[in-house]
């Protein structure tokens, strides 16, 4: 039961970072048409929450180390 559980919480993981690379490359894709700069799209809501889980392990890793 314990290998179970632990797998529903890797594909739901998996799951919620394919939902986000989709919005992320939905707004990358509406600021290429726009024709803005490359770092928009980093300004959106997904393109924030894209920085921060790349950010955030290192801070953390660099603070505990």
């Amino acid at each position: 039961m314990a290998v179970m559980i632990e797998f529903v919480k890797m594909i739901s993981v998996l799951v919620g970072a394919i939902m986000l690379g989709n919005w992320f490359l939905s707004e990358f894709r509406k600021t290429r048409l726009k024709k803005l700069p490359w770092y928009a799209a980093y300004l959106t809501t997904p393109g924030l929450l894209v920085l921060a889980a790349l950010t955030l392990p290192v801070i953390y890793w660099l603070v505990r180390g």
